[in-house]
């Protein structure tokens, strides 16, 4: 069936193209046929996918490293439902991601037609904006609207979901309605705090003994004003994983090796873009004690969640960042050096003995390899220039410390493990040129291994590790410790590589530490690839030690927990 020019899904094709959309990732059904046809015949490039789930973590992150909105394709019934962890990762990260969707025919609805569920309401409270869209008219300002709310354009970034019967997907827009207002990208609104806002928080800023700044994904766009106002101020910085990155290891505000210390000595403290939430402890007094804080957000929800800041600066971060330095011009802080300086000094004795014992970190008595051993191996073959994709429970605990990337991607705050191969296809798609590398663990891996035929049909140059340690080690951890006992926590040491090798990916198995280096090398040679690296299970990661498996009551690690029960018995 040949589709008028002028037809709702044209129309649709047209909008993404004249917005900068490159390449939409999907899964084809029959109720979104014509516009997939269209999205193609528009010279937009179609990466199809194996499940849903994978195609919008996909859009996250495409979106999130273009600097742009992402765009999923999903059919209806369930297509929508299996995109739904997806739409959910995104809206928890808070990521623009554009979800479009199908529905039965018009005349067909509510009678019981293949696949008509009414998925406005299954995504209503983790998308930004939910629409069914049936009047063809409507289309274009629809589409407007949708790609602001995912924007953040005057609330929160996020998800964004339309969804078109078929029959409105092949109907006209009338061309007086196909209006160049709703087709041009839009510039984000400026936010500019009060100059008032900039003077307290100046004051109090420059007159701290013991700052401390914390940055998250509002600071991702900002970060050499980031790296402008750590110059200036003279502060410890801590960074999170939604802005890893930004500021690099070599800095001397780095103390990413003291986060415990710092946190708790530290008498104010400025999040830049970053919600407090549990990898934060939720800004607790418990663990910060006394401190004052100067919140800085694009969003009200980085703004003032747990904890609201002697100074909230609701604007865009970069440029609250540079007016502060503006303000302060000329003017030495308060800093106390000594103490700044300590912490940098510690943090770079216990990076260094870190580093040196990631590389002679033992095999088991099997001989099967330390996780550090591995990690260690990959920095040195990949360097630190690499986009690194990290994913899993255990194994993202020891990558999380194990590796420098100047571009990082986790499961994020919703604790999304499995993103690895999606993302990481996703984000070699995006970065032509880098070094792609999904470091996961293979439990996490197995939620979304079929993607690495996604790979080798686009080509993709990722190269996916796959720390094999043949469990949910975490639970594993937990359950022995506190029960005694493991119960449905352990997996096979299946053979990844040959799986991998069925879809014409080229694949090896390391079994040896002395194997690892010119297999990495192989690897990167021949990308798309995987290895599959056998690890021991007797290694325990920092977040096994902490109870983050144990879920304790006040707070997300036993300690913080213990530290927040004498506090509120204080």
């Amino acid at each position: 069936m040949r589709l008028s020019d002028d037809s709702a899904a044209a129309v649709i094709a047209r909008f993404l193209k004249a917005r900068g959309i490159d390449r939409v990732f999907g899964l084809c059904g029959g109720h979104i046929m014509p516009l997939w046809m269209r999205i193609d015949a528009a010279g937009i490039a179609i990466v199809d996918v194996r499940d849903e789930r994978a195609a919008v973590y996909m859009a996250h992150a495409y979106g999130e490293l273009t600097g742009t909105f992402g765009v999923a394709l999903v059919t209806a019934g369930p297509g929508v439902t299996n995109a739904l962890t997806g739409i959910a990762n995104a809206h928890v990260a808070r990521a623009p991601v554009l979800v479009l969707s199908g529905l039965p025919p018009r005349a067909q609805e509510n009678r019981g037609a293949l696949q008509d569920i009414v998925h406005t309401e299954l995504v209503r409270s983790i998308t930004r904006y939910a629409r069914t869209v049936r009047e063809p008219s409507l289309v274009l300002q629809e589409l407007d609207e949708a790609v602001a709310r995912a924007l953040g354009h005057g609330g929160e970034p996020g998800p964004a979901y339309l969804d078109f019967p078929t029959d409105t997907l092949r109907a006209e827009v009338p061309r007086v309605l196909q209006r160049a207002e709703h087709m041009r990208p839009k510039p984000a609104p400026p936010l500019v705090p009060a100059a008032a806002a900039i003077d307290a928080a100046a004051a109090i800023l420059w007159n701290a003994r013991r700052p401390l700044v914390i940055s998250g994904r509002g600071a991702r766009r900002a970060g050499p004003a980031l790296m402008r106002f750590l110059d200036a101020l003279g502060a410890p910085y801590l960074d999170t994983g939604e802005s890893r990155g930004l500021v690099p290891d070599s800095h001397p505000s780095v103390v990413a090796a003291m986060r415990g210390t710092v946190m708790g000595e530290a008498d104010v403290v400025v999040t830049v873009g970053r919600r407090l939430d549990f990898q934060l402890a939720y800004g607790s007094p418990a663990v910060f004690g006394d401190a004052r804080f100067v919140r800085i957000a694009d969003t009200p929800m980085e703004l003032r969640d747990n904890r609201r800041g002697d100074v909230e600066m609701l604007g865009d971060c970069g440029r609250v960042l540079d007016a502060l330095v503006a303000k302060a011009a000329g003017r030495a802080p308060a800093l106390d050096c000594t103490w700044a300086q300590d912490l940098r000094a510690r943090h770079a004795a216990r990076a260094t003995t870190l580093h040196d014992a990631m590389r002679t970190a033992p095999a088991d008595s099997q001989g099967r390899i330390h996780p550090n051993r591995l990690l260690a191996a990959l920095q040195d073959g990949v360097g630190a220039d690499a986009l690194f994709v990290a994913d899993g429970g255990d194994f993202l605990s020891f990558a999380r410390v194990g590796l420098a990337a100047s571009t990082w991607l986790d499961p994020g705050p919703l604790g999304c493990i499995g993103i690895g191969t999606p993302f990481g296809i996703a984000a070699a798609l995006a970065c032509p040129g880098r070094t792609v590398v999904v470091a996961t663990g293979d439990g996490a891996f197995g939620f979304n291994a079929m993607e690495i035929d996604t790979a080798v049909r686009h080509h993709v140059p990722v190269l996916i590790v796959v720390a094999n340690n043949g469990a949910w080690q975490i639970e594993v951890h937990d359950q022995m410790q506190s029960y005694g006992k493991v119960v449905g926590t352990r997996l096979q040491f299946a053979d990844h590589a040959a799986m991998a090798r069925a879809f014409g990916m080229h694949a090896q198995r390391v079994e040896r530490v002395e194997d690892l280096a010119p297999a990495i090398e192989r690897a990167l040679a021949h990308r798309p690839a995987l290895l599959d690296v056998v690890v021991t299970p007797d290694a325990v990661s920092s977040d096994a030690k902490t109870g983050l498996a144990w879920v304790p009551d006040l707070q997300a690690l036993a300690a913080w927990d213990d530290a927040e029960r004498r506090w509120r018995g204080a």
